[in-house]
């Protein structure tokens, strides 16, 4: 699939959908100004905080996240050792600034993660933290994580370590930027190891049999010159993929680390079960790319191109087997399912804590493993508690995603009412029974996505995935934020 963003002019829907965007963070009671209690303990902790004595400042770290991030997690180092390799790859040391039991613990812990609208970012952290002292800025002294491996020759971890550290990123690399000089043969050493590296872990995870859904990513992003919001589609660049296989590969390090030890918290996730893929199959059937089981089925999701309308609505039929994510603790018995079953192998949240409260728990844990220290109480005590915070907070960060799409994409149409377009059947429709209807009575419906302003919505008639239709806007309402097609003869 081609790159591409969507601009459409939204400037006349502009005041309706700040209305829509603002009532959005009522509705959902997301968290507001962060208590001033909070930040004073969070500048105070800036203000006393001290580097750990172990110094990697020498290494030549980078990160590499979308150009417009300040909240840098990670930072990346890559080197050969021998016929095999060296990574090494610091995580922000945000545990150094939250004292267990104080204001800003309590309110991390209501938090649970930053939450992005598209009218702002709220914060699981307070800025000075977030994207100020805790933030692995380029040409800043800062605390981290540091996890060191070794790989053999074909990417296989052959050994694992992770203690606190002093680190002073390079550089501060985006997607775009470090593809481009890959692709243009530019690009600095540890770019191009990367792409090496990463190469050969998708290939190990290929053969562990995990899988990932490559869909377009749509993400919202407010127009030049304040005009309202747009939505950018594209899908991820490759450079996006090796860099995730790093953090893959950490947060399975970190699960085994807690395993061996014996307490921890594991991010888990079922198999699909038969029924599941058994649909699944008859969707692969039914819309020419039959999947019948010869390989694994994350095997075959990576032969979809999303470009094709019928392997899109495959891709979209295919969310059903990524079903049942939860997070799993332990402390002396180990849990007898520790799979994600997505990665095809036992794996923890630990890459991302400036952003989610768990990693914070998970690095404290890891290094007290690693180094043979006595893990922390208050990380040990925490544990039976994380996976209610964590399912609380996903939940409301994914209703605030799919509210805040829902409301940007109505305000994109708004003023095209009985305009037609051609669409891509997402989600197929049977004929009315009696029984199925739209919810207003008025017969079959299915799912259909436009292209140029690239929507998704409901469209009324009969409808077979994975078809090319041609559909007319019937209903366009921001404040409801909802959308209506119906098909075109």
């Amino acid at each position: 699939m081609s790159h591409h963003r969507i601009a459409p002019n939204v400037d006349d829907s502009t005041d309706q959908l700040a209305d829509a965007l603002a009532a959005l963070r009522t509705e959902l009671d997301l968290p507001r100004e962060y208590p001033a209690p909070a930040v004073e303990e969070a500048r105070r902790a800036v203000e006393e905080h001290r580097l750990p004595d172990h110094d990697l400042r020498h290494v030549p770290f980078v990160t590499i996240d979308p150009a417009s991030s300040t909240d840098l997690d990670q930072a990346l180092f890559i080197e050969r050792d021998g016929d095999g390799y060296k990574v090494l790859y610091a995580i922000a040391d945000v545990p150094s600034f939250v004292a267990p039991g104080g204001a800003l613990d309590a309110e991390t812990r209501q938090r649970g993660q930053t939450f992005y609208a598209p009218d702002g970012r709220i914060p699981l952290h307070p800025e000075v933290i977030s994207e100020n002292a805790g933030s692995l800025l380029a040409d800043q002294d800062c605390g981290a994580f540091v996890w060191d491996f070794t790989l053999d020759p074909n990417g296989e971890v052959a050994g694992t370590s992770v203690s606190r550290a002093a680190v002073r990123s390079r550089a501060k690399l985006s997607y775009k930027g470090a593809q481009e000089q890959l692709d243009a043969g530019t690009a600095p050493e540890v770019l191009r190891l990367l792409k090496e590296v990463g190469l050969k872990r998708v290939e190990l995870e290929r053969r562990r049999g995990g899988a990932s859904l490559n869909m377009p990513e749509q993400e919202i992003v407010q127009a030049t010159g304040g005009g309202g919001y747009r939505i950018a589609a594209a899908p991820s660049l490759p450079v996006e993929d090796w860099n995730a296989q790093i953090s893959l590969m950490t947060g399975m390090a970190a699960a085994q680390l807690m395993l061996e030890g014996k307490v921890g918290i594991l991010r888990t996730m079922p198999a699909p079960d038969e029924r599941s893929l058994l649909h699944f199959k008859r969707q692969t059937q039914a819309l020419g790319k039959p999947w019948d089981g010869g390989i694994t089925y994350g095997e075959y999701l990576r032969t979809l191109d999303a470009s094709d309308p019928r392997q899109l609505a495959i891709l979209h039929s295919a969310g059903t087997l990524f079903r049942g994510a939860g997070y799993t603790p332990f402390d002396g018995d180990v849990p007898d399912d520790v799979v994600q079953a997505a990665i095809g192998a036992p794996y923890a949240h630990t890459t991302a804590p400036l952003r989610r409260l768990i990693d914070r728990f998970v690095l404290v844990i890891c290094e007290a493993l690693s180094n043979g220290h006595d893990i922390p109480d208050w990380a040990r005590e925490a544990l039976p508690t994380l996976p209610e915070i964590m399912a609380a907070s996903d939940q409301l960060a994914g209703r605030l995603e799919r509210l805040a799409l829902d409301t940007v994409e109505a305000a994109l149409v708004a003023d095209r009412i009985g305009d037609e377009f051609d669409a891509v059947v997402i989600s197929g429709s049977k004929p009315s029974n009696g029984n199925g209807n739209n919810g207003n009575g008025n017969g079959p419906f299915g799912t259909i996505q436009i292209a140029e302003p690239a929507v998704t919505a409901k469209c009324d008639g009969e409808l077979e995935s994975g078809t090319k239709v041609r559909v007319r806007l019937v209903k366009a309402d921001i404040a409801a934020r909802e959308i209506r097609f119906e098909l075109l003869p």
